[in-house]
């Protein structure tokens, strides 16, 4: 499955390394944060790890393909 999590703002580098997994842009005022995750775990962990981060997650999305 391929998702793309977005969230308020331009990550600095080192909060975009905290997400190895991922691929990341910028649009805008956002950065979007996409890649395959296996399961609902993984996704899960991937919300939490924004949370701690004190990352404002604004739209999650399941991608096609």
């Amino acid at each position: 499955m391929r998702y793309e999590i977005r969230v308020d703002g331009p990550l600095p580098r080192a909060l975009s390394e905290a997400f190895p997994e991922l691929d990341s842009c910028v649009v805008s005022d956002q950065t979007v944060l996409f890649g395959q995750v296996t399961d609902e775990a993984q996704l899960y962990g991937l919300l939490a790890r924004c949370q701690s981060l004190g990352l404002l997650v604004v739209e999650l999305r399941h991608l096609p393909g």
